[in-house]
Formats: C-alpha cells, sequence, structure tokens
C-alpha cells in the first residue's frame, strides 16, 4: 500500500491533476533546491515525488485557486 493514500490526498486537493502537477512541481523544487518542509528523518518516502505527496497531505503546501 501506498503511503499517503491517494483518497486522503484527494481530501487535501479537488482533483487528481492538480495533486499530480502540484506534487511535480514540488518535486522539482526539491531536487534543485534541496530544501525540505519536514526533517528529512519523519519523510517516509525516500524520493522527493513521496516526500511531495507527504506535505500535501500534511496540509503544508498551500494552492491558491486563480479566479478569471
Amino acid at each position: 500500500m501506498l503511503y499517503p493514500s491517494i483518497d486522503s490526498l484527494l481530501q487535501k486537493v479537488s482533483s487528481k491533476y492538480l495533486l499530480v502537477n502540484i506534487a511535480a512541481k514540488r518535486a522539482h523544487e526539491m531536487e534543485k533546491t534541496e530544501h525540505y518542509q519536514i526533517k528529512e528523518s519523519e519523510y517516509k518516502s525516500a524520493k522527493n515525488i513521496g516526500k511531495a505527496l507527504e506535505e500535501i497531505k500534511r496540509g503544508l503546501i498551500h494552492i491558491e485557486s486563480k479566479e478569471e
């Protein structure tokens, strides 16, 4: 079983497509800057994409919607 689960993530983000986009951008940011919002020892995932999903699950990444 994967952590965090897709169901728990979709409670934080409105769609799967938005979730993938946000997680990918955050993973790239982690790769470039090596800045993590949680102590590295607290992550369950070894890869940046998993770490990004964990940050989303914890509510550490905020999503702003653009109104047109």
